[in-house]
């Protein structure tokens, strides 16, 4: 289960506001100012801080 374009045009990362975009795995959403991966559960994605992980950025 994907996340429709409709939905990912209005989400925005909780923490800085900012665009999120879809891993090349889909199953999370990428801040790349915040370096935070919010995962996507059962085609839900969880918005939630305390939640997301840390990502490496190379």
């Amino acid at each position: 289960m994907t996340i429709s374009k409709e939905l990912l045009d209005i989400l925005a990362c909780p923490k800085c506001k900012g665009d999120i975009y879809l891993n090349e795995t889909r199953d999370g959403l990428i801040c790349d100012h915040c370096k935070l991966l919010y995962e996507i559960r059962d085609g839900i994605p969880i918005m939630l801080i305390d939640e997301a992980r840390p990502i490496r950025q190379d």
